[in-house]
This record gives C-alpha cells, structure tokens and sequence, in this order.
C-alpha cells in the first residue's frame, strides 16, 4: 500500500465510524477464506459489514470519532464488524463465533460507550431493531383486534338465537 492507498482507507474507515451505531472488534484466529466469506455473508444478511484493517490505519481513522475508546482493542490480528442498527453486528458476529472457535469476540462500542466482550454478547441477545418494530406493531394492533371482538360478539349470539327459533318453528 502507498501512502496515497493508506490515506483512502484511512477516510473511507473514518467516514464509516462517524455514521454507524455500533462497531464490533473481533480477532481473527486463522479463519480459513471460506470461513470468512460465509462470516462476510452473515453479516451482509444482518444488515452489517465486515473488513480486515491494519490497526494503524485503524486507530488513525478512530480519531475525532465517537469510538476513540476501541483503540485499546486493536492489537493482533483484529477485524472490524460495523452497522448502523446497534445490534445487527453483534448478533452476526456472536452467532458465528458460537459456531466457530476461530473468531474471538474481543470488545465494542456503541458510541462513546465502550463494551467488553461480555457487553457485545449481551448487546447481541437483544432484540433487533425490526423484531422490536414488529412487537411495537402487534401490541398496537391487538387491542383494535380485540375491540372488533367485542363489537362482534353480541351480534354474533343473537344471530344465533334468531338461528335456533327459526329451526324450532321449522321442526
């Protein structure tokens, strides 16, 4: 890379950093490349991105950004995972490493507020930003559902006394 490419990377990075919700380091632990591009694809499923940086580069793009704090986590062989829902990357990358033991959930932020290992899995066993659209939908539609009911009911019982009269006379 020369200096031109490093200075790209650096405000492509920096430029990510100021618009996400949450970023995720990870390290990588000798994933193979179809291990990766399958943790890549999860992540795009999820919403999220996944990339390799040089942690120089990394920590230079940290700067004037809300997650100055992960700079203490980008030592080794890491990896950045980022999206603008503050749960998607998390609940991506915990979920591949339950399944694989070469990825190694190392730290997070969410903003300023800087996660441990145990506040990213925490963070990932929330729920989603569409399951909680989708709950927020189902308890506004639930009482409207439940008032047709109730509307309904009476209705319904003398439609079926009329029912019953009408084949008593019939009989």
């Amino acid at each position: 890379m020369d200096r031109s490419q490093k200075a790209d990377a650096v405000a492509q990075l920096n430029a990510v950093f100021n618009e996400v919700g949450v970023v995720v380091v990870t390290r990588n632990l000798g994933l193979t490349v179809a291990q990766s591009t399958e943790l890549r694809s999860k992540m795009r499923e999820a919403g999220a991105s996944y990339k390799v940086a040089k942690n120089r580069l990394a920590k230079l793009a940290l700067k004037d950004t809300d997650y100055v704090g992960l700079e203490d986590f980008l030592n080794g062989p890491t990896a950045l995972a980022w999206s603008t829902d503050p749960v998607a990357a998390a609940k991506a990358a915990v979920d591949f490493a339950k399944s694989n033991d070469k990825l190694e959930i190392v730290g997070g932020s969410m903003g300023t507020q800087v996660l441990d290992e145990a506040g990213v899995k925490a963070l990932a066993s929330m729920p989603s930003l569409d399951e909680l659209r989708g709950k927020i939908v189902g308890l506004i539609n639930a009482p409207a559902t439940k008032v047709a009911q109730v509307v309904n009911a009476p209705a319904a019982k003398l439609a079926r006394v009329f029912g019953a009269y009408g084949a008593k006379e019939a009989a």
